[in-house]
């Protein structure tokens, strides 16, 4: 009977260990939010990024027509001046999804030939942890969604999904299958 309790805490622990990656803040920010990743209806993405407070872990998607569009990772400099000549990395699935792992401000752009310069560029910035939210960041609810640990789906509202509302009910099917180990193990 020992080794089975033996057996069953050692799953109970497990599962808490599984479960804690799971539990944490992470958003996704679909770039233009309903409109996406692109030139058309003049979207304003330095006003769009104004009002988002990203922080490490958030996964950034640029949903676009891979025909007319990519994205390009750059450097400031190259940003500024709209310069395709060396981008850092470059995306053009139409539907990338980029994990912001570091802190600081991560530059993207079109490009495409007049793209850049027509405003489609975004600056991601990442604030440092006693930095606060841009004062226009909205204070509204987030919808709550559940993001697979392998891809990630596009979103289809224009609010960052928080898996913070998420954390009790994952929380409690832990609980109720430790439960079930356990009970199973003492009657088996």
């Amino acid at each position: 009977m020992g080794a089975k309790r033996d057996i069953a805490q050692a799953f109970l622990i497990l599962m808490a260990a599984t479960a804690l990656p799971q539990l944490s803040h992470e958003s996704v920010y679909k770039v233009g939010d309903s409109a996406g990743w692109t030139t058309i209806g003049n979207i304003d993405y330095k006003q769009w990024a104004a009002t988002k407070t990203f922080k490490l872990g958030d996964i950034i998607i640029f949903e676009y027509n891979a025909q007319f569009h990519n994205v390009m990772r750059v450097t400031h400099s190259m940003y500024k001046a709209c310069n395709t000549s060396a981008p850092l990395v470059t995306y053009t699935t139409g539907n990338d999804s980029i994990n912001i792992t570091t802190k600081g401000h991560h530059f993207f752009f079109c490009g495409v030939p007049g793209h850049c310069q027509a405003g489609q560029k975004v600056d991601i910035n990442v604030l440092r942890m006693s930095e606060t939210a841009p004062a226009s960041a909205p204070s509204g609810p987030t919808t709550s969604t559940s993001v697979p640990s392998m891809s990630v789906p596009s979103p289809s509202a224009s609010t960052a999904f928080s898996l913070e509302a998420s954390k009790g009910s994952f929380a409690e099917l832990c609980l109720a299958m430790a439960t079930l180990v356990v009970f199973v193990t003492m009657f088996a």
